[in-house]
């Protein structure tokens, strides 16, 4: 049996080996990684507007039981 802390660790490497493999097998992917990365510069506001959203949608307005 695995513990909650082995098994998290587990799920990253799982998560960690599949995008490494992804990009290995598909050049493509790597190559849209990398152009998602440098626009990020650009576009750190827009990420930041969506999870304000997440968070007003999801957290804002419940009540404390």
């Amino acid at each position: 049996m695995m513990s909650s802390r082995g098994r998290r660790f587990a799920a990253g490497l799982i998560i960690a080996a599949f995008f490494v493999g992804a990009c290995v097998a598909f050049p493509r992917v790597l190559a849209f990684v990398e152009l998602a990365a440098r626009e990020l510069r650009y576009f750190w506001w827009l990420i930041l507007i969506l999870a304000l959203g997440v968070w007003l949608a999801f957290f804002v307005g419940r009540r404390e039981r």
